[in-house]
């Protein structure tokens, strides 16, 4: 196999928790495998991007075992409240974990797959996903990289040639199987199942499975309250990098939150053309529940729910006093974030927080494009006009962290609203044309490229 030994590392880290935590499954044999997208910027970072593409096909469209990996798929077995309503039925019903392994970086990683087939946990769905979905996951999972928020990879793109059935699109549609590359598959609905079960004796290896391979600590006297404090730092940072990212996620619900505080789990999500925090994604959410400003609330909801689950180990006071830091650690990161993609060093919390504030009323008020505004006022320079007088003001003791001499500042700002991303898929659909996919793809990271 074309694997560079010295990058390539296997690991079958998700063994230590025991077969209560996962059921062993099979992939579904798709009619074809016809390979749309590859990753090899992400494969290079855990050593396979050396395979030529019959062998990438082989591995992840019918899923034969990577070396020294995990024998067989396995499927997660979770809980979670879905739009607060709690759920004992689900897991992963159309994927499983394929694969671990160690990145460049050191850290366990996990390859995942999406639309691979049905299992224990499918219920009456038919466990495919539609090519449109995974085209549209691919692009989120792009962008949001390029915009600095910490996110599950799109690692492979394989059109599975059968004919689906859904609802909420054209039928019958186009099917793919999509492999995801993140840092963990840990949710809080796993958690949440442990504490539904009241089995102390599994929450204690959960949590000191998370620690020991996920945060790199070994785990202590207070292993679940120092557990809860590393996840809130994490699902606050993840809050804010969707704020300065316009990113609408859709569906915030706990079994769709990573405790790695890594963004995954891509469905109906939008950007937000504007700063509207009443805008939302998913059509099916009437109250707003997950509405663009209610992120911040829906994430620390959920952390909530992480907590009351690690009451099956712990005292309840250490974890509320963690709990109550979540406001405070946001507002700090949304600055960091909204200042990063401003292209401006941060100076000091009580000033950074001034000038985000400051920057939020304006986009209010004016409803400039999110993309616009943060393109044009890159390294500290505030779009002219009356609306943004307060802006320029604020910006003007920031130095910038670095020039606009990328040629991406040349051109116009990259985005990926609604309307861009039905076209990629109509010339997809219509023609089987994806050279807009992969222009885009260019784009967007031609625009991380100039932001980082």
């Amino acid at each position: 196999m074309s694997i560079t030994p010295q990058a390539y590392a296997p690991q079958s880290a998700i063994l230590e928790l025991g077969d209560a935590f996962y059921d062993p499954v099979a992939a579904a044999d798709f009619p074809e495998t016809r390979l749309r997208f590859r990753n090899d910027r992400a494969a290079r970072e855990v050593g396979l991007d050396a395979m030529g593409d019959d062998e990438w096909l082989r591995h992840f469209g019918r899923f034969a075992p990577l070396p020294g990996n995990l024998a067989e798929p396995l499927a997660l077995r979770y809980h979670g409240h879905q739009f607060r309503v709690y759920n004992p039925e689900i897991g992963d019903g159309r994927g499983f974990l394929f694969a671990q392994m160690r990145d460049s970086r050191g850290r366990l990683m996990d390859l995942a797959t999406k639309g691979s087939g049905t299992t224990p946990w499918s219920r009456f769905g038919d466990g495919r996903l539609t090519l449109k979905g995974g085209v549209r996951e691919v692009l989120a999972t792009e962008m949001l990289e390029a915009l600095g928020v910490e996110t599950s990879r799109s690692f492979s793109l394989i059109e599975t040639g059968e004919a689906l059935e859904r609802g909420d699109e054209p039928s019958p549609t186009r099917s793919a199987v999509l492999v995801r590359l993140s840092h963990g598959h840990i949710r809080i609905g796993t958690f949440q199942r442990i504490a539904y079960l009241r089995d102390a004796e599994n929450m204690t290896r959960l949590v000191e499975y998370v620690l020991r391979n996920l945060y790199d600590e070994a785990p202590g006297e207070n292993a679940a309250e120092r557990l809860l404090d590393l996840v809130v730092g994490r699902a606050a940072t993840l809050a804010a990098s969707y704020m300065a990212a316009g990113f609408v996620h859709g569906v915030l619900n706990s079994d769709n939150i990573n405790v790695t505080g890594e963004s995954f789990d891509y469905g109906p999500w939008r950007f937000a053309p504007t700063w509207d925090p009443s805008f939302t994604a998913a059509y099916f959410d009437h109250a707003g529940l997950y509405a663009f400003g209610r992120q911040p609330e829906a994430i620390h909801w959920d952390v909530m729910q992480l907590a009351v689950s690690l009451r099956t180990i712990s005292a309840a006071e250490p974890l509320i006093a963690v709990l109550e830091s979540f406001p405070e650690r946001y507002q700090l990161a949304v600055s960091r974030a909204i200042l990063w993609r401003l292209g401006v060093t941060p100076r000091d919390p009580q000033q950074d927080r001034a000038l985000v504030q400051t920057i939020e009323r304006a986009l209010r008020t004016s409803e400039r494009g999110i993309d616009r505004f943060f393109f044009e006022t890159f390294g500290g320079i505030a779009p002219e006009g009356e609306t943004f007088a307060e802006v320029r003001a604020a910006l003007a003791p920031y130095d910038a962290r670095k020039p606009r001499d990328h040629r991406y500042w040349q051109g116009e700002p990259c985005s990926m609203l609604i309307d861009e991303v039905e076209a990629i898929w109509a010339a997809i659909d219509q023609q089987d044309d994806w050279q807009p996919f992969h222009a885009k793809i260019a784009r967007i990271r031609e625009m991380g490229d100039a932001l980082t």
